[in-house]
């Protein structure tokens, strides 16, 4: 399976933005972005005032900050496109549901990861059950009703024990029920654009993908 796997912290200072993608360390004043708010590369300073970007400078940023804000490979990305532009409703709108529904952004947006990628991680090593059923794939598309369980094995694991005093101080999303106890989580409804806070235009994406 393909996946990136240079410095992401690269990423974030391509975009010039944060992207949160190393969890509590983009928080602190480790953050590349604190500490070089400029792009990588020998002329990352220079590249601060280049000229004008042109529309289709900024349809392919915007698409690529949502791949990189998710985890997600082009070929990968481009099918949650078209798979978008087939439901009903804006094509925009409907591409950031499908990539929020995915198994891996779900488990960290419930609290158990720091991260999307660490997510990723503990999805693929399969410590999450869906439905009773042992899952191992971050793409897997939760629907509303599913139920992720940390698995009864991984519960000791001393990850999850320090992990269920970090969840309790934190909330999830209005279109998730988390339930600390049983360390479980289910998707109660499908999430709305204004449930995904996250700073992406995504009439860009649909703009870049339609030329």
């Amino acid at each position: 399976m393909a996946r990136y796997s240079d410095a992401v912290c690269k990423l974030c200072r391509r975009e010039e933005q944060k992207l949160f993608l190393k969890g509590e360390r983009c928080l602190g004043p480790k953050c590349a972005i604190e500490r070089r708010n400029y792009p990588p590369g020998e002329h990352g300073k220079q590249a601060t005032f280049r000229r004008k970007v042109s529309d289709y400078g900024r349809q392919l940023r915007e698409k690529q900050k949502a791949r990189r804000i998710y985890g997600v490979m082009e070929k990968q990305f481009r099918r949650y496109f078209r798979e978008a532009t087939r439901r009903k409703g804006l094509t925009g709108t409907t591409l950031l549901v499908i990539l929020e529904s995915r198994l891996d952004n779900v488990v960290y947006r419930l609290g158990f990861a720091d991260s999307r990628a660490q997510a990723r991680q503990l999805v693929r090593h399969g410590h999450f059950d869906v439905n009773g059923r042992r899952t191992n794939i971050p793409s897997y598309d939760v629907r509303p009703g599913d139920v992720i369980t940390v698995r009864q094995a991984s519960r000791g694991n001393q990850y999850f024990k320090d992990r269920s005093q970090i969840i309790e101080s934190t909330r999830a999303p209005e279109w998730l029920r988390l339930d600390l106890a049983g360390m479980s989580g289910s998707m109660v409804v499908e999430p709305s654009r204004n449930d995904i806070e996250i700073p992406l235009n995504e009439q860009l994406i649909v703009e870049y993908y339609s030329r």
